[in-house]
């Protein structure tokens, strides 16, 4: 009898922790499928929270980051010695104290310059004296800062001018452990204006989600065609929020891609794009539209 009961005691508790795995599991199955779920609306975080700190530095993703952002974006440029930087533009002349392209310096050079101060010139009400100094960041040093912890929403821009970008960063995703199975689906997502570039990146990994960047001249609703074109290597497209007219999403949304307008700071603007089946937007300002998640 005794023997008995033991059995039925130890029995429970396989049954129970069985039962907690299976809970977790499925959790894990929700969390892998919640950044790439149609019916999601995601916010993502242009160049950080770049309303409020300086684009493309550490502050503005750790600002992001703590406002709820699903997503922090990161624009790539190469440094003459073959480094990814977070910056927006091919030159540092609007960002920082120095001017000149970003591909004709080396890394410390870049390392050099004051990230933040014109940001506190721009917009006095936002200024902070921990922005004056501010360096521009690499993407290990991002990496580094926020491990898995964040979602990243990563541009390539001027590949065709940056040998190896896309290789490079597949080789830092793969150090930091970004692409593991166990990381949820959607943990990274890759965009560019450049349809070679994510061609490449499909071709070195098979996984990621890709996004093609549309370019603001097209002032047309592509046809069907290029939409299936797309939907060969990407999951979703990025269109200017000027021309993404509810006809715009609903023919990309019939073609089975994502749509994240660009760049929407406006809380009715945003309601309005959620209204017409966008799955999510970029935006500078986490504060005015936090409330469509």
């Amino acid at each position: 009898m005794i023997k008995l009961k033991k059995y039925v005691i130890v029995l429970m508790v396989v049954m129970i922790c069985a039962a907690v795995y299976l809970l977790g599991y499925a959790g894990k199955n929700d969390q892998h499928s919640a950044l790439l779920d149609e019916d999601a609306f995601l916010l993502i975080a242009h160049r950080g929270a770049s309303a409020i700190a300086p684009e493309h530095t550490l502050a503005s993703y750790q600002l992001a980051m703590d406002m709820d952002a699903d997503f922090i974006e990161i624009d790539l440029q190469m440094t003459q010695d073959g480094v990814l930087v977070a910056l927006h533009d091919d030159t540092v002349d609007r960002t920082t104290d120095r001017s000149g392209k970003v591909a004709e310096m080396d890394l410390v050079d870049i390392k050099r310059m004051d990230a933040g101060s014109w940001f506190n010139a721009e917009k006095p009400d936002r200024a902070k004296d921990e922005y004056v100094g501010i360096q521009v960041p690499t993407l290990e040093e991002i990496f580094t800062a926020f491990g898995d912890s964040a979602n990243y929403y990563i541009e390539t821009k001027q590949p065709d001018e940056s040998e190896e970008m896309e290789e490079n960063l597949l080789e830092l995703l793969d150090q930091f452990k970004l692409l593991e199975e166990s990381q949820p689906d959607g943990k990274v997502m890759i965009q560019s204006f450049s349809a070679d570039s994510l061609k490449t990146i499909r071709q070195l990994d098979n996984n990621i989600p890709l996004i093609q960047l549309m370019d603001d001249f097209e002032q047309v609703i592509p046809s069907s065609e290029t939409f299936e074109l797309y939907r060969e290597y990407a999951v979703g497209i990025g269109v200017s929020h000027r021309k993404a007219d509810e006809a715009y999403i609903a023919a990309a949304r019939e073609a089975g891609l994502l749509v994240h307008p660009f760049v929407v700071d406006k809380l009715a603007e945003g309601e309005k794009l959620k209204s017409w089946g966008a799955t999510g937007i970029f935006t500078n300002d986490l504060e005015a539209v936090s409330s469509l998640k």
